[in-house]
């Protein structure tokens, strides 16, 4: 259940990215959950990968090289993912800051197992 969860999160963060930034689109809601799929696979199996890879420029930049491999990976989603299309790098990155802030802000309240957290004085009820 957990990982179905995870891949609708992808999805509407996907689907918000298209509708935001220029340069974006998605075709439906059926290449969103695709897209979806996909960017979980790609996280879960190239980029840790391309972390290792890169760490010396990562380091380097403190940190910021991330967000060009997290735009790396959406822009490799797009290209195995038909009705999932980025124009260029700029839009890439943007859409990978605004797919990290809102799968990172949903994720917030789903717990390990899958479930939905209520939240009540600062801890889980």
């Amino acid at each position: 259940m957990g990982f179905i969860l995870r891949v609708l999160i992808n999805a509407a963060a996907l689907a918000l990215a298209a509708r935001i930034v220029p340069g974006i689109s998605l075709a439906g809601w059926g290449p969103a959950l695709l897209a979806g799929l996909v960017l979980g696979l790609v996280n879960a199996l190239v980029r840790p990968v391309l972390v290792i890879l890169t760490f010396p420029l990562t380091l380097l930049t403190l940190g910021l090289f991330l967000l060009v491999l997290n735009a790396f990976c959406l822009a490799l989603t797009s290209w195995l993912v038909p009705g999932f299309d980025i124009a260029g790098f700029l839009p890439a990155v943007l859409g990978a800051l605004i797919v990290s802030a809102v799968s990172w802000l949903l994720t917030a309240f789903v717990s390990d197992r899958g479930r939905v957290e209520h939240y009540r004085n600062g801890r889980a009820a």
